[in-house]
């Protein structure tokens, strides 16, 4: 398959984008995986990664970490950082954002197998960290850690 070509239906990449005032509005695209014949791990890392507390309305940050392994189609990073960039206006816990983040991926570009660490900073004292997997890592494919370091504090 020839890449020269894959990009050519894309609506948002080259060109000027606003940020989609919700997840449900944002739009991801995928594009033709040019690499059908190996198996191999895209990382995607959100190190400001924010929404909303949907109690109290104040900013929640996260680092986020995506990796997956893709099929037949692979997620485009703008779309993708536009998409992450609509939870900015959201209100939800950090475990729908990091496991909704996740379902849609597989909605939309359906990997071979997918894992996301939500590395949460601390509200009320407590950081929470989510973590998500599905599929099976196929044989002989690098997945190194994600190495994220838990949160310890200022000092």
């Amino acid at each position: 398959m020839s890449d020269n070509n894959i990009y050519q239906d894309l609506k948002q990449l080259g060109g000027s984008t606003t940020l989609p005032t919700s997840p449900e509005e944002a739009f991801l695209e995928a594009v033709d995986n040019p690499n059908t014949d190996v198996d191999y791990m895209v990382r995607f890392t959100a190190p400001e990664f924010t929404s909303l507390c949907p109690m109290t309305g104040q900013p929640d940050f996260a680092h986020l970490v995506i990796d997956y392994i893709p099929d037949q189609t692979l997620v485009e990073s703008k779309s993708l950082k536009l998409f992450l960039g609509s939870f900015r206006n959201h209100g939800a816990f950090h475990e729908a954002c990091t496991v909704d983040i996740a379902k849609r991926l597989i909605k939309e570009i359906a990997p071979k197998w997918i894992r996301i660490g939500g590395y949460w900073y601390p509200r009320g004292g407590m950081p929470i960290d989510i973590f998500f997997a599905q599929g099976e890592i196929p044989s002989g494919v690098w997945v190194p850690e994600q190495k994220v370091d838990g949160y310890r504090g200022r000092g």
